[in-house]
């Protein structure tokens, strides 16, 4: 019986692949000819508003969790990126690198708070600690209030690649995109990405289930 239900769903799980890998490959194929089509500028904020949008969706699409603190780890990860590649002179690298460092922590902060409730709960927690240090931005003097951080320096990437080339700037972001999306593919095809839709399916079934 096992052997003919995995029969008749091979072919089903074949197609699902193949349909996953032509989306791919039409969102590559957009994304490489975007900054013919639109401006470069924009094509680059697009990048970087389109990782945003898929760490969103892991949360809300696969956990069921519906956060509104997507900004304080997006809007303070960008603040530290800026000032330490502006003010300490850290490279491009080291910079991203920096904010990521920072957005995860306060990340882990957040989640350890708002993670105690449940629903419309934590919906408001996440919107109530995101104002807190939105209010706080405006205030800190290394932000720029605001104006926001103004002229911060590209510098070369590695040492070698100079971002202020636009072209180079949006094939840096493209890839930052491009590895966190599939990033959040392989965690949701992992067994931890099961354990996360069956959260959203029944969380006191997961939790009692180990």
């Amino acid at each position: 019986m096992k052997q003919i239900t995995a029969a008749l769903e091979a072919p089903k799980q074949a197609t699902f692949v193949v349909s996953e890998a032509l989306a791919f490959a039409i969102m590559l194929a957009a994304l490489l000819i975007a900054p013919v089509l639109y401006l470069p500028g924009v094509s680059d904020e697009g990048a970087v508003l389109r990782a945003v949008a898929c760490a969103f969706n892991l949360l809300i699409g696969y956990v069921g969790l519906l956060s509104f603190g997507h900004a304080l780890f997006f809007g303070w990860a960008a603040y530290v990126a800026a000032h330490t590649a502006k003010v300490w002179g850290l490279t491009p690298e080291l910079a991203v690198l920096a904010g990521t460092a920072v957005g995860a922590a306060l990340g882990f902060v957040t989640g350890a708070l708002a993670i105690r409730r449940q629903g419309i709960y934590f919906a408001m927690i996440t919107l109530a600690l995101s104002q807190m240090m939105y209010f706080f931005a405006l205030q800190a003097k290394f932000t720029g209030g605001e104006d926001g951080i103004q002229a911060v320096p590209r510098g070369r990437l590695f040492g070698i690649i100079d971002l202020s080339d636009q072209t180079a700037m949006y094939g840096f972001v493209l890839v930052i995109f491009l590895a966190a999306f599939l990033l959040i593919y392989r965690i949701i095809h992992s067994p931890f990405g099961e354990v996360l839709k069956a959260i959203r399916e029944n969380e006191p079934r997961a939790i009692s289930l180990g």
